[in-house]
């Protein structure tokens, strides 16, 4: 039996939110900064869309748009955010290790790029 949306609630719960609210507050305005920064504009391009998936996507200049939630859902939408931010990066990374493995069997196999 499959307990994974038991421990997702326990993960969103409001102890956990406030686990993870104390644990981003802990981090120093230097790794906020780095983490917050994707290295690519292709991952900035995707946390972008998410982010308005999440959210609904109106332009803000043509509506007046307003989003309210509470606490728990905000919890939820920051949890999600990290969760996406975290699987990018890993992605972003794993693209440049790659593409540095291609770029080293080029020159150990004396291929042109």
């Amino acid at each position: 039996m499959n307990n994974t949306p038991n421990r997702v609630s326990e993960f969103l719960g409001s102890e956990s939110n406030n686990l993870l609210w104390q644990y981003v507050q802990s981090m120093s305005p230097e790794t906020v900064a780095q983490l917050s920064k994707p290295n690519s504009g292709e991952v900035l391009q995707v946390m972008e869309r998410n982010i308005i998936g999440l959210l609904g996507g109106l332009p803000s200049e043509h509506f007046d748009v307003t989003i309210s939630t509470n606490r728990e859902n905000l919890g939820r939408l920051l949890a999600s955010a990290m969760m996406s931010g975290y699987f990018l990066r890993n992605a972003e990374q794993r693209l440049q290790f790659e593409r540095s493995i291609q770029d080293v069997d080029s020159i150990v196999n004396g291929s042109p790029e």
